[in-house]
């Protein structure tokens, strides 16, 4: 299974180091409450799929094979329905 990382994933201020803030200097704005409902909603969303993944892994033996990652990204995108049967 392959990601793509975003921008966002990574943090820029752990290769520079952090810069003495005068006091009158004004307070950095928060992000709106909107924007932050929906990054708390892309969390709770990755923290679910995480989940459900290891369940998928732990109860097909453990083992992370090309054909359980084939399987697994199959379940995770709805395709991996059991077949129809009569």
């Amino acid at each position: 299974m392959s990601s793509v990382a975003l921008y966002r994933d990574f943090d820029l201020h752990l290769r520079r180091p952090p810069r003495s803030v005068p006091r009158s200097a004004p307070a950095r704005a928060r992000p709106s409450i909107f924007r932050r409902i929906v990054a708390a909603i892309e969390r709770s969303h990755q923290r679910h799929v995480e989940r459900q993944a290891a369940r998928f892994i732990a109860k097909h033996g453990g083992r992370l094979t090309d054909d359980l990652e084939r399987q697994l990204g199959e379940h995770l995108s709805g395709r991996g329905l059991p077949p129809y049967h009569l």
